[in-house]
């Protein structure tokens, strides 16, 4: 009795084995027997969503990029010119140039043009109203970079 037993347990696990090896056969990409690759079509989905991404992720650094030049100009330019405003009440005339304002160390040195990459800043000479002797000084300092930034204002208006 016992042997007809597993023979019939045996009997029944071949023809499971025989089912899945018949399943695997018809449908290569559901059997968990078969290989573990992706098909090509997976691939080809993944690649396409990695495309899009790293798209939208560069658009997204150069924007960030443009507007942290953009920031960096605005602070370069108000302390520019709080400075001409110092040396004017520290020495009671105008600076002739921007290098007036480094050589009375109120600057380390002239800053860089975060847009042109240069320093060729755009400067303003005006009366001198605040020396007793008058004259010309420089009254004020703008950006020689052509365009507009995110903001819609030309860079020469900042």
């Amino acid at each position: 009795m016992r042997n007809g037993m597993r023979s019939r347990i045996d009997d029944r696990g071949l023809r499971i084995a025989r089912g899945r090896e018949a399943t695997a056969s018809l449908y290569p990409q559901s059997s968990t027997l078969g290989s573990g690759g992706f098909t090509l079509l997976e691939l080809v989905m993944v690649m396409t969503i990695i495309v899009v991404l790293a798209a939208v992720s560069v658009t997204s650094y150069q924007h960030i990029q443009l507007k942290a030049r953009e920031t960096i100009l605005k602070e370069d330019l108000r302390t520019m010119r709080r400075m001409i405003d110092q040396y004017a009440a520290d020495k009671e005339k105008l600076p002739q140039s921007l290098d007036d304002l480094v050589n009375a160390q109120y600057m380390r040195d002239v800053p860089t043009d975060p847009i042109t990459g240069e320093k060729d800043w755009v400067v303003d000479m005006g009366d001198d109203t605040v020396s007793r002797d008058g004259g010309t000084g420089v009254v004020d300092v703008h950006s020689a970079a052509a365009g507009e930034g995110s903001d819609g204002v030309a860079y020469q208006d900042y």
